[in-house]
């Protein structure tokens, strides 16, 4: 039963750093990568879609990405999605392309890309508590009601705070190269 525990409170906890990281990728950095765009909804075909449902993305060199519609005819309703995104990003319809030129980032507003990416790293880290927390509970449930011992949920309990501190630690390491990307001139 403890084992249970431990393995529902881990797959919750790597999830976090899953969705972290996947955050991660859509802050902007000085480099044009897709996934900056991962977050772009594009009105289409009378619905709210993301950008990858009806674009193909990619990046031919460091500071352009070129976006092609699927259906050219709504490469200005991307054109506007993306701008309107809050990206600081200003797209120019060529055709049947959306040309996004990735403008170099001010120190200012990096220092304001760092704050977002301890926003999300704290987010992530609250997650892998709540999940421990939980976990706890449980555990502290089973004990009183006498499935467990207090030796076996001790051993959880040390166990669950070691694979909690590994998660934080994980967190940190992803927001220190993050950040190192996001600083890099």
């Amino acid at each position: 039963m403890p084992e249970e525990t431990l393995d529902n409170a881990t797959w919750a906890m790597e999830s976090a750093i899953d969705a972290i990281s996947r955050e991660f990728a859509t802050v902007r950095t000085g480099k044009a990568t897709p996934a900056i765009l991962d977050g772009v909804r594009v009105e289409a075909y009378g619905a709210l879609v993301q950008l990858r449902q009806v674009a193909n993305v990619s990046a031919p060199e460091p500071t352009m990405l070129l976006v092609q519609p699927y259906d050219p005819n709504i490469a200005p309703q991307v054109a506007r999605a993306i701008q309107s995104g809050d990206l600081g990003l200003n797209p120019s319809v060529d055709g049947a392309i959306v040309r996004v030129p990735i403008p170099p980032l001010t120190e200012e507003r990096r220092r304001e890309m760092v704050k977002i990416l301890h926003r999300m790293a704290e987010e992530g880290r609250v997650s892998i508590r709540h999940a421990r927390h939980e976990a706890r509970d449980q555990l502290f449930r089973m004990q009183r009601d006498g499935e467990i011992g207090e030796d076996i949920s001790r051993r959880a309990m040390a166990e669950l705070q070691t694979g909690t501190d590994e998660c934080v630690k994980k967190i940190d390491e992803l927001l220190v190269r993050k950040e190192a990307e996001v600083m890099e001139v």
